[in-house]
């Protein structure tokens, strides 16, 4: 797709950061809105901000993307008010627990698969039949450059993001001959409040720097070029260039100098190098 005017682009997770950049950037090229997120006043201020600078038709709805039943019947209101959509930009998302796997709850990587992956999943499915229907139309998932490697205390959050670039990647073949393109986004360091909790606050405060807006128009070009993988932000670059190229020993080494240092590190058991074995008999030698 190249032109946005009048068109009907469906946008999760829209009441903050780059769901909220989605937004405002759509608005302005004329696209037509339905929105969601699960913060009712975050969207609420959203649809606020669309409003003061564009007149587009908007339809909000606040709810849980990992709830099915809620999104289908998101799905059936927004064609109801406002007919099929054209773009879906599946973006919402949450972080984990910030701690290793051990040390990470069940329920915690449950609830963020749930989010994270499964919330794209029915994304995808509730608005592709409106997408083939129309005889045109984007699918755009958002994943993670923590969906080209696997960080340390994230866990949970890359498995999702992997499934989410896995997932996208298959369907991107399957629509291969149809009017339909498919994408899947890796955004680096984007200055948005997925981190801003304390377990995140070191690692938000170094590497969160890329302005959402600036994304949004690259992933919005993206698009216009039918461009399948969009990788772009903070440190994106050097991550997909070392997930592509190097041996994963080297980049496991690498990965861990770079973020050993903004991670939690109080669940890590206390590891030290065994002491020199001494031969016995050698004066002053400890024998164990």
């Amino acid at each position: 797709m190249k032109n946005f005017n009048n068109k009907l682009v469906v946008i999760t997770g829209a009441g903050s950061g780059m769901g909220r950049a989605y937004a405002l950037e759509f608005a302005s090229l004329g696209a037509r809105l339905a929105l969601n997120d699960y913060d009712a006043t975050s969207l609420a201020e959203t649809v606020a901000l669309v409003q003061k600078t564009s007149k587009v038709d908007i339809h909000s709805a606040a709810f849980d993307v990992s709830d099915r039943a809620a999104m289908e019947s998101f799905a059936a209101d927004v064609k109801a008010a406002l007919g099929n959509a054209h773009v879906i930009i599946n973006n919402a998302g949450i972080s984990g627990a910030g701690k290793p796997v051990w040390a990470t709850p069940l329920a915690t990587i449950e609830r963020v698969m749930n989010i994270n992956f499964y919330g794209v999943v029915h994304g995808t499915q509730v608005f592709l039949p409106q997408l083939i229907e129309n005889g045109e139309g984007a699918v755009v998932n958002v994943s993670s450059i923590f969906g080209l490697i696997g960080p340390p205390n994230n866990s949970e959050y890359s498995a999702a993001k992997f499934a989410v670039r896995g997932f996208t990647q298959a369907l991107m073949v399957e629509l291969r001959d149809s009017p339909i393109s498919v994408h899947v986004v890796h955004p680096g360091g984007i200055a948005t409040n997925i981190a801003n909790v304390p377990q995140h606050q070191a690692f938000s405060d170094k590497y969160l720097s890329t302005p959402p807006e600036k994304i949004v128009r690259h992933v919005i070009q993206g698009i216009r070029k039918g461009k399948p993988k969009i990788v772009y932000g903070n440190d994106s670059f050097k991550t997909l260039i070392g997930a592509n190229f190097l041996p994963l020993w080297l980049m496991n080494i690498l990965v861990w100098r770079d973020l050993k240092n903004v991670i939690d590190r109080s669940d890590y058991p206390a590891i030290s190098s065994p002491a020199p074995a001494v031969s016995e008999g050698v004066e002053g030698s400890n024998s164990l």
